[in-house]
């Protein structure tokens, strides 16, 4: 029991004779271009400039989902298209339950759907890109303790004119 007073007392004094200023934020020089060049060569390397390291899982999921979904649109695309052109054709031994107005249907439902896959992975690579130069330039952001607010009113000799100010300084 003695121990743990002269344990908690000992703190206390280290605590009482270390000063140290905390900041909201440490002065960091990340560079927002930088950042927007790193992701867009790998995507996720920005966020890893900027020690943002939990949006990198989020953007490879974005980028791989829709990477599968590409893929998987395309390929039925792909069978269902060739089918068509080869019954087309005449060549009538597929496997496929469809008519020709089917197939047309389907491969025209799965070109759509594999645009739209297109279109969101380039949106998540876009996104990956413009999150790292934001984030950069967020941490750049100084947040000072000289912010300050006055609001003075100002009296004209006129009687038509009164007015208020509003400064801010930094």
């Amino acid at each position: 029991m003695n121990n743990f007073f002269i344990n908690i007392s000992m703190i206390f004094i280290l605590l009482c004779f270390l000063s140290y200023n905390v900041y909201s934020q440490d002065k960091n020089n990340f560079n927002p271009k930088k950042a927007a060049i790193y992701s867009s060569i790998v995507p996720g390397l920005g966020q890893f400039h900027t020690k943002k390291y939990w949006k990198i899982p989020i953007i490879y999921a974005g980028l791989i989902t829709s990477g599968y979904y590409i893929n998987q649109n395309y390929t039925s695309y792909k069978l269902y298209k060739d089918t068509y052109i080869s019954r087309i054709n005449g060549d009538l031994s597929d496997d496929l339950q469809y008519n020709n107005d089917d197939l047309k249907i389907l491969s025209t439902f799965y070109r759509r759907n594999t645009e739209i896959s297109v279109l969101f992975f380039s949106l998540a690579y876009i996104l990956n890109i413009i999150d790292a130069s934001v984030s950069a330039h967020l941490l750049e952001y100084n947040i000072n303790e000289n912010l300050s607010m006055q609001i003075n009113p100002i009296y004209h000799n006129s009687i038509l004119h009164n007015n208020i100010t509003l400064s801010i300084k930094f």
